[in-house]
């Protein structure tokens, strides 16, 4: 017995030493307590089950023994089987024949065909509030189990609690520096005027690789796409990895100025040139002189102004309203629309010669329906933007409000996404933003198709397939290939060509009794 203290309190000093040395992997320490723990008081089984915060539901962190993996799957509910009761009473039991002790719910035992005869269970305490459970069932050999094995139980779970309040307490912490980062950040990209771009999806990645080439030349460039999808971002960007990044990088849009202004904001004017003119006025162009203009909706500017911005291009020269003197500027030229420009060339609403100047390198941003790996990194990043707007603290998505939101075709693009997650901030009244909050229309597959071409659609179809028939693989990627009778390698280059990724969320679990646990 004394042989078996020592080792116990050197296997206590050790998981302690750990504990106090900043240990990242959380889990991997609790199965180390809950093995020490088995191992020392010849039990069979054990299992460390925490309190879910949102459900007020045990679930198991921890489960090891012969039965391990299949009790993962139950969740526990306060007061409900032993180690419900004992969460629910913060008190430790030792049960020498727990099979018929009157809180044992036999059917658990039964349905995975382990049954429970001794068994020790313990709470986890945070100043004197149980947070979880710790139990070890049926010693070895048909002993029983003593109040030495108790007494040592206890304090392994005062490890376990020890080591998960220290894991709060770091995740705090990161949470916090978290947000003060993402709070300078934003304050830093706001005085500079540029926004920050969030890109995961292999097209979008790619098509910032293609920034970075269009960055390091003069030429001008058309950024095309649907409204919403971020165009003036990638303007941005092209101007941030050029020479001129020190230079001005000026902003206008073309739609939402009046035509008769228009010309003074581009090109400027003198006084008297109009009733209101009353001093000397730059206009963008000057402004960004050394640098870059950027010219939002440019299938909105009138016929009569193409021709005087074509001549910039040209010759990098313009008149002042009101001023025959020409004024030079060296500016690089970046234009997007959400318009078929092609089609307004053909209608005559869009000089063909301008078209083609501007048209020097085109870039087409894709909707956001087509870079949906984009969907949860955005979302996570405007919830804690308009968290920390609103002074609201969300821990983030649930499984079925991130499901909507990758199944959703969002016509609005990242805009309408932005609107959709600063509502829900509003409205939200949990710490998880849940799928009620979002308020997104329920569409169908054919729905989502629609608007989409037949290239994406087949392309999508396949993905949508081929995710199926992995996720029913359990994500096997050899047993997926033997199932669709294709090779394995083709299957491997199916998955990274089309960008599939597996949807992460947690098995699901059954409620039942604490005695499904450590079984």
């Amino acid at each position: 017995m004394q042989i078996v203290d020592v080792l116990k309190f050197k296997t206590f000093v050790e998981i302690n030493t750990r504990i106090n040395s900043n240990f990242q992997d959380i889990n991997a320490l609790l199965t180390e307590i809950m093995d020490s723990a088995a191992r020392l008081c010849d039990a069979e089984a054990s299992s460390l089950l925490l309190v879910d915060k949102e459900t007020g539901f045990l679930y198991f962190e921890v489960a090891l023994g012969p039965k391990g993996s299949a009790a993962k799957q139950f969740v526990v509910k306060p007061g409900e089987g032993i180690a419900g009761w004992v969460f629910a009473h913060n008190e430790a039991v030792m049960l020498s024949d727990a099979g018929n002790d009157k809180r044992h719910l036999f059917a658990i035992s039964r349905d995975i065909e382990y049954p429970c005869e001794t068994m020790i269970a313990v709470p986890m305490r945070v100043k004197e509030k149980c947070i979880g459970v710790l139990e070890i069932i049926n010693k070895k050999d048909g002993q029983l189990f003593t109040e030495n094995d108790r007494e040592w139980l206890e304090i392994f779970a005062n490890q376990a609690a020890l080591a998960v309040a220290n894991a709060q307490s770091m995740e705090q912490a990161h949470d916090e520096i978290q947000r003060l980062q993402v709070e300078l950040t934003d304050k830093q990209e706001w005085e500079k005027g540029y926004h920050i771009l969030i890109a995961k999806s292999p097209v979008i990645l790619e098509k910032l690789a293609m920034v970075e080439r269009i960055a390091q030349t003069d030429s001008s460039a058309l950024i095309l796409g649907e409204s919403g999808v971020g165009k003036e971002l990638f303007a941005e960007q092209i101007h941030l990895h050029s020479p001129r990044r020190n230079a001005p990088f000026i902003r206008v849009n073309c739609a939402a100025l009046p035509e008769n202004l228009l010309e003074s904001e581009l090109f400027g004017h003198v006084k008297g040139a109009f009733t209101g003119a009353v001093s000397n006025r730059k206009g963008r162009f000057e402004l960004a002189d050394g640098g870059a203009i950027f010219l939002d909706e440019i299938g909105e500017l009138p016929l009569s102004l193409q021709a005087k911005l074509l001549r910039v291009l040209q010759q990098k020269t313009f008149e002042r309203v009101g001023e025959a003197e020409p004024v030079t500027v060296n500016v690089r030229i970046l234009a997007a629309t959400n318009r078929d420009i092609e089609a307004m060339v053909e209608k005559g609403e869009f000089r063909n010669d301008l078209y083609y100047r501007l048209n020097v390198l085109p870039l087409y941003v894709p909707p956001l329906r087509r870079r949906t790996e984009d969907i949860p990194e955005l979302a996570h990043f405007f919830l804690k933007k308009y968290s920390l707007e609103m002074k609201k603290q969300f821990d983030g998505f649930s499984e079925e409000a991130l499901q909507a939101m990758l199944t959703y075709s969002w016509p609005g693009n990242i805009r309408e996404l932005q609107n959709c997650i600063e509502r829900a901030c509003v409205l939200g009244q949990h710490k998880r933003i849940g799928e009620g909050d979002l308020f997104l229309k329920k569409m169908n597959l054919v729905e989502k198709e629609e608007s989409r071409d037949l290239k994406t659609a087949i392309d999508s179809f396949k993905a949508q397939f081929i995710k199926r028939a992995l996720e029913e693989n359990k994500w096997n990627q050899t047993a997926t290939a033997k199932t669709l009778d294709i090779q394995r390698t083709y299957l491997s280059k199916l998955i990274k060509d089309l960008g599939i990724e597996p949807f992460r969320r947690n098995a699901a679990r059954k409620p039942a009794d604490a005695d499904r646990a450590n079984l």
